[in-house]
């Protein structure tokens, strides 16, 4: 065999072998950004299945929410809701490779253990970041504007946001959402539904969320919702809620 040939044949082996084992090393990494993927209009990060830390003491929101109410809400109610959606996602076939959101999106497709689950584990993790401790206000920018201009007022925003929590019969949420068409509506789920479900009368995007079920202040404010709804105001962690809203539009 001439020098020559025998330098195509490498040549040729080897190309052959890097584009087999880049084919090979590439899989994975494909595979990882498909069970990432977000529903359309969803540009935020994927919800972890298991809980996250909560970025605050439980007695951080006090007088707002007390020590004890938000230990049990954490470690007992919200712990549940993780665990069993962890279990329903692995009992489901059709959830394997897709993220919290995604799954939410379509929802309707899944068992009720996962709708309420999914939902549960969804909901809580955003409310936990969407407060802060002490008083926090809306600082002026695009957030603040888009507010004013639906609403009329952050007043009027305020006030919309409340009946919507208080007229929620029973158990559920209360939430400030981002539209399809990208305009802040506010609106109410019950249980732990939520505007990115395909079930849901309400969608869109979460900005921030109300836990109206009795077990977010039953041991401090007992059956006066409104009390609790009026001070959950002072505890809005406003700087994330902008940081969200910015992503979003």
């Amino acid at each position: 065999m001439s020098i020559r040939s025998s330098r195509r044949k490498f040549l040729q082996t080897t190309l052959t072998g890097g584009v087999i084992a880049g084919a090979i090393s590439a899989v994975p990494a494909l595979q990882s950004f498909r069970t990432n993927e977000q529903p359309a209009g969803y540009p935020l990060p994927p919800t972890p299945l298991d809980q996250t830390p909560l970025p605050y003491g439980y007695a951080a929101l006090e007088p707002s929410i007390d020590a004890k109410t938000m230990e049990i809400h954490y470690t007992k109610h919200a712990a549940a809701y993780s665990k069993a959606v962890k279990e329903a996602v692995e009992a489901e076939s059709a959830a394997k490779g897709l993220t919290l959101e995604a799954i939410l999106a379509k929802v309707s497709g899944f068992t009720p253990k996962m709708r309420n689950n999914g939902g549960g584990h969804y909901n809580h993790e955003l409310f936990w970041k969407v407060m802060g401790p002490g008083t926090s206000q809306l600082a002026a920018g695009k957030l603040r504007n888009a507010v004013e201009g639906s609403f009329g007022s952050m007043d009027q925003f305020k006030s919309k946001l409340s009946e919507a929590a208080m007229t929620r019969f029973g158990s559920g949420w209360a939430w400030l959402y981002v539209d399809g068409d990208k305009k802040l509506q506010i609106g109410s789920t019950p249980n732990q539904d939520n505007p990115l479900m395909d079930v849901s009368t309400i969608k869109g995007v979460p900005l921030l969320g109300i836990d109206v079920w009795e077990h977010a202040y039953y041991l401090k404010y007992q059956n006066k919702r409104a009390d609790y709804v009026t001070s959950w105001f002072n505890i809005i962690n406003w700087d994330f809620v902008q940081k969200r809203y910015d992503a979003l539009v």
